[in-house]
């Protein structure tokens, strides 16, 4: 209304917005600045308690004089030699079991592959990532296990604990063996569900356990692994399989080092041991070992890999494998079958390093002796000097300390090649123990069993 008490007209009416919109708004109330008693958190990453026991460990590898064995620079592709600092190596610290990395073979159908489809699928498989070499290799791995389907994940890791994670639950229970991957425990983490370990292949105490507590959960997993990459050893898979069929349980088997080192062809611990690989639930492994890739797997019924398909996160919310990588896996697989001399020459030179390590008087621990033979020293300080001694010889051996293991269990860890040589075998043994006996150190006349 104006003065008069006329209404305003349209221009009038415009007018007033404008001049309304023009004028200045009171200030909103301010807020309560923070009381001064708010605890000053610092936020420098130098704080974070990790970095500074990282910190601790360095300033003790300084004050002994140890070089960090840590993200050694190789120069060359590592298979039974490599090159480290310039100076040629006998290299057992690499996953290449059968001597496939960068086979003729691979390296043409990776070349075709990258002229096919690029470097990579640019997004996950459920939208625009999916290729026909995924299921090429997801095909393989399931006829390898005798399984209805097979799902491959880009990250081995990221696979297991996205499996986990997605089938299980607060309700539910894991049960792994002490010496499981640390995936396994990740994924357990993330589930949410109870997890406990049982002692390293102690099948009595993990059915005590069951009995005892299965009627508490409503879903039981039972991890285990094929080849344990620390102590070179494996479960009785076909007691395993009754164990979870009397308790109602799911079983997975992570043959991540099994598959390529085990059995007449390499098939893994189930054609090792003459077991029916569908008595195992979930068989879950890595393409970057015999495989000689990058990726992870896991096989099994039809309905479980179309569940994780549609539903794990590492799978539905991460970018699909490069095409590369499922090539060279599917090219790799293939020449595991067809050249069973390749598997028979790794079992018989692994077992050549656990026999001559063992005769030299040197603890190999329970060491099948297909692939990983490990040397226990016992305690971290010698064992990383003994590593840099090796290395200085021409050995690379990688030292593994607590908390990768159990304390007083450090060890260097030996992986064989299909292309060792007899050799460099008995001379990566013979250097070993003399560098054992010149320490000089009374405490460790413990290594050897004499």
């Amino acid at each position: 209304m104006s003065g008069d008490g006329k209404p305003l007209s349209d221009g009038a009416l415009a007018s007033l917005l404008a001049r309304m919109d023009e004028a200045p708004r009171p200030a909103p109330a301010s807020a309560p600045r923070p009381s001064r008693a708010q605890p000053r958190v610092s936020t420098a990453f130098e704080d974070h308690p990790l970095y500074q026991q990282m910190k601790f460990q360095r300033s003790f590898a300084e004050f002994a004089k140890l070089q960090s064995p840590y993200y050694r620079l190789h120069e060359t592709r590592a298979g039974a030699t490599s090159v480290i600092d310039g100076k040629p190596v006998v290299n057992f610290a690499s996953y290449d079991y059968l001597g496939l990395n960068g086979h003729p073979e691979i390296a043409e159908a990776v070349s075709q592959a990258v002229a096919e489809f690029g470097s990579s699928v640019s997004a996950s498989r459920i939208t625009a990532g999916e290729r026909r070499v995924h299921r090429d290799l997801e095909t393989a791995l399931a006829r390898n296990y005798e399984t209805e389907d097979c799902i491959a994940f880009v990250s081995g890791h990221a696979g297991a604990v996205s499996t986990i994670a997605t089938l299980l639950g607060p309700k539910d229970l894991i049960l792994h063996d002490s010496l499981i991957h640390n995936c396994i425990v990740v994924g357990a983490q993330l589930a949410g569900c109870a997890r406990r370990n049982f002692p390293h292949n102690d099948l009595d105490a993990l059915e005590a356990m069951l009995a005892a507590d299965r009627h508490r959960f409503k879903r039981v997993l039972i991890v285990s692994e094929g080849l344990f990459s620390m102590d070179g050893d494996g479960p009785d898979l076909d007691r395993l399989i009754a164990i979870k069929t009397d308790f109602s349980a799911w079983l997975m088997i992570d043959d991540a080092h099994g598959l390529g080192v085990l059995g007449a062809t390499g098939r893994g611990i189930f054609e090792h041991q003459g077991v029916d690989p569908q008595g195992v639930d979930l068989w879950l492994g890595t393409l970057s070992k015999s495989l000689v890739s990058c990726g992870g797997y896991v096989a099994g019924c039809a309905a479980v890999v179309d569940l994780l398909k549609h539903q794990a996160p590492g799978f539905v919310y991460s970018v699909g494998m490069p095409a590369t990588n499922a090539v060279a896996a599917t090219v790799a697989l293939d020449l595991m079958g067809r050249e069973p001399a390749r598997v028979a020459r790794l079992q018989q030179q692994s077992r050549r390093f656990r026999d001559r390590a063992r005769e030299a008087g040197l603890d190999t621990g329970d060491s099948w002796g297909y692939g990983v033979v490990p040397v226990v020293i016992g305690e971290t300080v010698p064992t990383v000097v003994l590593a840099e001694r090796l290395l200085k010889q021409g050995i690379n051996a990688f030292p593994i300390v607590p908390p990768g293991v159990p304390e007083k269990a450090a060890r260097l860890r030996f992986f064989i090649n299909a292309t060792h040589s007899d050799d460099q075998i008995d001379q990566a043994i013979a250097c070993l123990l003399r560098e054992v006996q010149d320490l000089g150190d009374h405490s460790l006349k413990q290594i050897l069993h004499r």
